[in-house]
């Protein structure tokens, strides 16, 4: 099972801090944030990551020799989802993803591979504790997961907080069969819905990754999820920055 890390786009809410480097470059407690999901992939147990580049994608190339790369030519028009099928040749035999801006332990992703069902979300149960602190980042703009037990009933932005049993973290797996199911169905969305709007107000070039997933759902797939109680946080604006550093160093 190949780890896929997606990380593609420039990071523009970090501001100077990504600049002269890709947004997975901004330091942490002394590491790159892309050394930290290396660590939490490596520990858990996976093999050699495929990461998706487009900004900057030759620097990672450079630092990183030991990844194999996949390229996102697109990446300044299209989104998450766009980026993740650019390395659609490695996800044959089942695969994990991860965004490449967030921190998180290895214990989630060890979860995750252990658990039986073809798709499995990671769940932060302790999400909104983080968001009180997150002035440029708000609730709202969470990717939450409604839920009965381990059975993932909706994946949306727009769900109310109280609704909401945590924060989807941007780490994912899926089984043989389940990344047949996934492939299958971003194929058909995008031969039905290629430059029309689709979910959220959003063209299907710009869909989110929890576009695809909620597609599935609403056809029947299930989804399923594990969890963790903190130490996990997201890097996506100044202010995430330094609070990650504050923090992550002493536990998360």
């Amino acid at each position: 099972m190949r780890p896929i890390i997606l990380g593609a786009g420039r990071g523009s809410r970090l501001k100077a801090l990504t600049d002269e480097q890709p947004k997975c470059y901004a330091q942490i407690a002394g590491r790159r944030i892309l050394d930290w999901v290396l660590e939490a992939l490596a520990q858990a147990g996976l093999g050699q990551p495929v990461f998706i580049g487009g900004y900057r994608i030759e620097q990672v190339r450079a630092d990183y020799p030991q990844l194999e790369f996949c390229h996102n030519p697109r990446w300044q028009s299209t989104n998450i989802l766009e980026s993740l099928l650019c390395a659609e040749a490695h996800m044959g035999e089942g695969f994990l993803c991860s965004y490449a801006d967030i921190l998180y332990r290895p214990a989630v992703v060890r979860r995750a591979l252990e658990h039986p069902g073809d798709r499995v979300l990671c769940v932060d149960t302790q999400w909104r504790q983080r968001y009180a602190d997150r002035s440029q980042h708000p609730e709202h703009d969470a990717e939450k997961v409604q839920a009965e037990g381990d059975r993932v009933l909706q994946i949306d932005r727009g769900l109310a907080a109280e609704e909401a049993v945590g924060e989807y973290i941007g780490v994912a797996r899926f089984s043989a069969a389940g990344a047949a199911q996934l492939r299958e169905h971003y194929h058909r969305v995008k031969q039905e819905r290629a430059g029309q709007v689709w979910r959220d107000g959003k063209p299907f070039e710009q869909a989110y990754l929890i576009h695809l997933f909620a597609e599935m759902l609403a056809h029947g797939l299930p989804f399923h999820l594990v969890t963790t109680e903190g130490e996990y946080m997201e890097i996506d604006t100044e202010e995430d920055y330094a609070l990650a550093n504050r923090r992550w160093g002493q536990g998360g």
